[in-house]
């Protein structure tokens, strides 16, 4: 059997019906029809009508290929799905894992006796990577919106080659002006390059695909770490060579890598879906015909305000000032500043942890590994687990109790303990179940428009910045080797998550039943002329329901 509009077909796959087009899992239903006990909290609209009140607008990329009668197999969806992911989620992933192989080799460069070869202490690292997150924190909304007027093939290349010549120039750092110089410029050219990709990935992908694409994206993150454990383990025993630290080495050589990948990029990635035709990619594009009438429509029909711009249409301000007051988002900012300080002192001192413990150089970034490991599994599983189930902020809330009772061992393990066991428990918060990639689904689903989703991708990443600028703070020089101090505002930290979480569910859940009372009170008519004439928009829309 194919799928069209005129097709009755099973709600959870995600085809349309006569009832209407399922978002995420279930999301257009008929106005009036009372007969699909459809899960609140997996739909995102609740309406009629997609032909007539869902068409992309004339100038949308993909427009030729938009057909509300064009139908198809599950079989075709399955096999240009993927398609899509070698072609495009992929080469995503290696671009991430260009970006966190230039932003995470400092880690691996203080195990080089970076610090004393600059004559600076902890507190200077500190500063460093507090001004690094604040010029990223500051970089996300500009970057988002060239990357809109440019569109995310053309900028993220152009980011990747530029980050890539100053993270090899650190080769030459001279002293703490120079550091601070360098972690200043990365964070500008770096910023926006995260909710870039997710932008990108969202012109291919359905709502209820992105988290998993997003899961293998934050992998590639924690595969850099245990790739670049072992880069480090080999580069790092050039020291002396030419005169020239090991770190030196290291930011050169990881530089380069980072900047062919970026020029490959350039040349490699399409535009959109019905845009893959070039002197590279071949004369006749990656798809053909049907496949491309398959990706545009299965878009659309899972969430037509894809349909809203053309993918290089820039924002305006006005558009960015309503992006900026949609409360409805807020909670899921609020979660985006916190949930993740817990764990991000220990992550980003994890192997000056290491060697405070007695392991040596090489020793210490090998044993960084498993945590890394745990981290992937531990990705995968709950993020997996949300789609399985249907809940997400709930299940942030496991990250905060696996990661309290470390803290409050940490803080309790005794100066002489061994150094294993620093090792184990250090090594347990870092590879703690990591939700991030749910939260990013969230803020893309909730957002409800490309504008919103645009600007919403910067702000939450922005606000996982401040976050780590919050965080790098915490773990102070005259706190350490065990860090006390700082264990215990973690601990805070944790309890407060734990409430935050809990309220932002409730809060959504209220939400939703308030529109379902409004929602089921209308009569059929009063539906569809509120669907006519309505200058709601996105999630203010009363047919939106919010994920949680």
């Amino acid at each position: 059997m194919g799928h069209s509009l005129e097709e009755i077909s099973d709600p959870a796959q995600g085809y349309v019906t006569k009832e209407g087009v399922e978002v995420g899992r279930a999301s257009f239903a008929l106005a009036g029809d009372e007969k699909l006990p459809l899960p609140q909290s997996s739909e995102t609209f609740k309406t009629s009508g997609l032909e007539d009140y869902y068409r992309p607008v004339p100038h949308y990329e993909g427009i030729h290929r938009y057909d509300p009668q064009f139908d198809w197999e599950q079989s075709e969806e399955r096999k240009v799905v993927r398609k899509i992911d070698k072609r495009i989620c992929f080469w995503v992933c290696l671009m991430f894992f260009a970006l966190q192989l230039d932003r995470g080799n400092i880690a691996q460069a203080l195990t080089d006796n970076l610090l004393p070869d600059l004559h600076m202490n902890t507190n200077d690292y500190n500063y460093g990577q507090t001004i690094f997150y604040a010029s990223f924190l500051a970089a996300e909304l500009p970057s988002q919106m060239i990357s809109k007027r440019l569109g995310p093939d053309r900028w993220i290349p152009i980011q990747m080659v530029s980050w890539s010549l100053v993270a090899s120039m650190q080769a030459f750092l001279s002293g703490r002006s120079s550091f601070l110089a360098c972690r200043a410029l990365l964070g500008l050219i770096e910023g926006g390059f995260i909710p870039d990709c997710i932008l990108y990935l969202s012109y291919f992908y359905k709502s209820a695909e992105l988290p998993g694409r997003l899961s293998w994206f934050w992998v590639s993150y924690q595969s850099t770490q245990i790739v670049s454990a072992f880069l480090a383990y080999g580069i790092l025993h050039l020291r002396g060579h030419h005169g020239l630290a090991g770190w030196r080495w290291l930011f050169a050589i990881e530089g380069l890598i980072t900047g062919l990948i970026g020029i490959a990029s350039y040349l490699y990635l399409p535009p959109s879906p019905t845009q893959t035709k070039s002197l590279i990619r071949g004369k006749n594009g990656w798809f053909n015909e049907r496949e491309e009438k398959i990706m545009v429509n299965r878009i659309i029909r899972d969430d037509p305000s894809k349909g809203d711009m053309h993918n290089r249409q820039a924002l305006s301000l006005p558009m960015l000032w309503e992006c900026l007051c949609d409360y409805h988002m807020w909670p899921i900012y609020l979660i985006g500043i916190s949930f993740q300080i817990p764990i991000t002192p220990m992550t980003q001192y994890l192997t000056l942890t290491l060697k405070a413990a007695g392991f040596g150089t090489f020793n210490t970034n090998l044993l960084t590994i498993p945590a890394y490991v745990l981290f992937i599994l531990q990705l995968l599983f709950w993020t997996w687990l949300s789609e399985r189930i249907n809940q997400r902020l709930l299940l942030g809330i496991v990250t905060q109790i696996w990661v309290l009772p470390m803290l409050i061992a940490l803080e309790l393990l005794p100066a002489h303990a061994s150094q294993w066991s620093k090792w184990a428990l250090s090594s347990l918060i870092v590879g703690a179940p990591y939700v991030h990639a749910i939260q990013v689904a969230i803020t893309s689903r909730n957002a409800g428009t490309v504008r919103t989703r645009t600007v919403a991708s910067a702000l939450y990443n922005m606000c996982v910045q401040a976050s780590s600028i919050i965080a790098s703070e915490i773990y102070r020089d005259n706190d350490k080797p065990l860090y006390r101090r700082g264990n215990k505002a973690l601990i805070a930290v944790c309890v407060f998550n734990i409430a935050l979480y809990i309220a932002s569910k409730i809060f959504y859940v209220r939400v939703n039943r308030s529109r379902d009372k409004i929602w089921n009170a209308m009569t059929q008519n009063e539906k569809e002329d509120y669907l006519a004439t309505t200058n709601d928009k996105g999630n203010k829309r009363l047919d939106f329901r919010f994920a949680h």
